[in-house]
Formats: C-alpha cells, sequence, structure tokens
C-alpha cells in the first residue's frame, strides 16, 4: 500500500498496511539527530515522508501591510521579527518559544479593530496546487494543506488579557477581529478544497491541562462557530477532504461538538491532560487520532523501553483497525534523549506494519 492508500484506510478506520507516524523537534534537538543519523532528510530517515505540503503562491509585487504605525522606535528589542499578522514575536532564549507583543494591545475603539490591516489572501495565486495534489498523488503521497488558527491568531493580534477580557466585556470587539479571521481562513479552506487536497490542518489551542480557556457557551458562540461554518464549506467542496483539529490540553468537554462539525482527525491527544482510553471508548468510531505519544513524561522522562512499550500499547489499543496516526503531542524539546527517538519510530515501525 502506498502512503496514500494507508491514509486513507486510516482515517476510514480500516487496518492500514502500515501506522503512519510523525515527529517535530526544537533546533537544538534536530541538529543532534542530523549529527546522529548523518542527513537533514529526518522525515525520509526515519519513515515518515508521508505527506507533501500544499499552498498558494504569494504574489512578488503584492506589497505587504504596514504595521509600522503600531510601535514606537526603539521599543522593540533586537531580534524581534512582525509575523504575517503584524504581531511582534521577540526572542525569549528559550528555544522554541517567543513573547508576544500585540499590535492591537491599547485600543481604544471598535474601529481600531475594524481598520487593522489584515493580508487579503484572495489575491494570492492558489492556481497551481491543483498540479502540486496530483504530484503527490502520482507519487502515492498526501496533499497536505493547512488553513491556520483563529483564536489563537486573534489573542495573539489583540493581547492575552485583552482578548480574554473582550470576550467578556466588549464581545463585539472579540467578534470582529473573530469575523475577519474567519473570513481570511475561509478563502484558503474553499481553495484548497478546490483543489482536492486530503487533509487540511486547523485549530486552536482553546483549553489548558485541567479545562477549557473560557466558558464553554463563549467557546461556541465566539469561536467554533465560525469554524463549523469552514469545515462545512471544505465539505460542500470536497466530502473526501479530512479536516484535522489541533488543540493542546484537556478538551474532553468540546470533543463532541467538534465531530458534529465535521473535524475527522483530532490532535494531539495528551495523555498528561485527559483520559485517551475514554475518548477512544466513547468516540474512536467516528472520529480518528493524531499524537498519543506524551512530551511531558514519556519522550523526555521515559526510558527507551518504555516508550517502545507506550507505542506497542496505543497501537494495540487503538490502531489495529485503523483511526490512528502517531506522533509526540508537541514539538520535542532538548530534554529528550536521541535513544528514545530511535525508540519511538522504530517501535512505530515493528509494530505498526500489518502487510
Amino acid at each position: 500500500m502506498t502512503d496514500l492508500e494507508n491514509f486513507v484506510a486510516t482515517v476510514e478506520r480500516r487496518r492500514p498496511g502500515r501506522i503512519l507516524y510523525h515527529g517535530d523537534y526544537v533546533d537544538d534537538l534536530r541538529r543532534r539527530v542530523v549529527e546522529h543519523i548523518g542527513t537533514k532528510e529526518i522525515a525520509k530517515h526515519y519513515g515518515y515522508d508521508w505527506s507533501v505540503g500544499i499552498g498558494p503562491r504569494r504574489p512578488g509585487d503584492m506589497a505587504k501591510p504596514d504595521y509600522s504605525r503600531y510601535w514606537r522606535e526603539g521599543e522593540l528589542p533586537a531580534g524581534t521579527r512582525i509575523n504575517e499578522s503584524g504581531v511582534a514575536m521577540v526572542p525569549s532564549g528559550f528555544y522554541h518559544f517567543w513573547g508576544y507583543v500585540s499590535p492591537l494591545r491599547k485600543a481604544e475603539s471598535l474601529a481600531e479593530i475594524e481598520e487593522y490591516p489584515l493580508e487579503d489572501v484572495s489575491r494570492y495565486d492558489w492556481s497551481g496546487m491543483r498540479g502540486e495534489v496530483e504530484k503527490a498523488h502520482a507519487a502515492g503521497k498526501v496533499a497536505d494543506g493547512s488553513v491556520g488558527h483563529m483564536y489563537e491568531s486573534a489573542w495573539q493580534i489583540r493581547g492575552y488579557e485583552q482578548f480574554l477580557m473582550d470576550t467578556i466585556e466588549r464581545p463585539d470587539w472579540a467578534g470582529c477581529l473573530l469575523e475577519r479571521l474567519f473570513q481570511r481562513n475561509l478563502v484558503k479552506a474553499r481553495e484548497l478544497a478546490r483543489a482536492g487536497v486530503d487533509l487540511i490542518r486547523t485549530g486552536d489551542d482553546v483549553a489548558n491541562q485541567r479545562t477549557l480557556m473560557f466558558r464553554k457557551e463563549t467557546w461556541r458562540t465566539l469561536v467554533h462557530s465560525r469554524w463549523a461554518k469552514v469545515y462545512a464549506e471544505i465539505k460542500s467542496i470536497s466530502p473526501r477532504t479530512q479536516i484535522h483539529y489541533h488543540s493542546d490540553g484537556n478538551v474532553m468537554e468540546i470533543v463532541p461538538d467538534l465531530i458534529e462539525a465535521g473535524v475527522d482527525i483530532l490532535n494531539p491527544l495528551q495523555p498528561e491532560c485527559l483520559d485517551v482510553d475514554e475518548v477512544h471508548r466513547r468516540y474512536g468510531r467516528r472520529v480518528s487520532f493524531d499524537g498519543t505519544i506524551g512530551t511531558q513524561s514519556t519522550m523526555p522522562f521515559g526510558t527507551a523501553a518504555e516508550v517502545r512499550a507506550r507505542v506497542k500499547e496505543v497501537i494495540e489499543k487503538y490502531g489495529r483497525k485503523g483511526g490512528l496516526i502517531i506522533g509526540p503531542t508537541h514539538v520535542l524539546e532538548p530534554e529528550v534523549p536521541i535513544d528514545n527517538i530511535e525508540a519511538l519510530f522504530g517501535a512505530c515501525r515493528e509494530y505498526g506494519t500489518f502487510e
């Protein structure tokens, strides 16, 4: 079976020829992995180069939004970069973490949110994506596209505390910013679906270790209602396209809402935050899993034997009849031993090969 055929079997919850898996690393660990294996092609070396990223081209003559008005001269430290949403990302000195300085942190009116410059993605060149999908399929690979975030982008633009207070005191402000981001994401989702991609990645970190960041009704009204429209658009254009949803933390409370809205693959299912067995018992016939290998527990602090045992366990429990893609529940941090990385992918091949 090709990688694409294995993917289709997995999401249809049929036994694939092999379990698909993946991983990612902070720069320091990636450097040491490359030194260890002797090649920069980590995914190919470990056997998880099963998908091809598909996306539009930004026209070279398209002017970027001017965000300079939001910063005083000398306000941002050296090394700061402004991301595509106009948020200042300040180096924290701690691996993949950034400090965020939000351009609308001092907004005093709804008009400032309405007038905030967001890039017009409808002007991107989407025309070549179908050809990229066909090329990926010819190679037996999964065509993989990303829509991005909504809630996470909103709080980064507005400020974390400011945005959460907006949801309570000024819901029209929060709704305005989310609506503008929704319209941008809707364009991306529509074009990816029209191109025929197999997988569209979406999501927001809406939960902490214990529960949701805000009241469930607030999430439903302001955030989920908009994602549901994105998902409906995808499915109306390309019913076979799989919708992937990411949120760290304990999302147990909202899993039924996500499935009802059209989510096909749930990520990352952190075992430190929720009962993965319970999620599978309740919803394993309706949604596929992506993740399950703890990056707060097994990968950094377990032995290689314990990593192998955990991989074998999740395959036995959740993957022998499809419905499982294995991966660490977050980027692997510097404290993860190389032996545990070898154990992770070795066990995926050993216990997850069925044909």
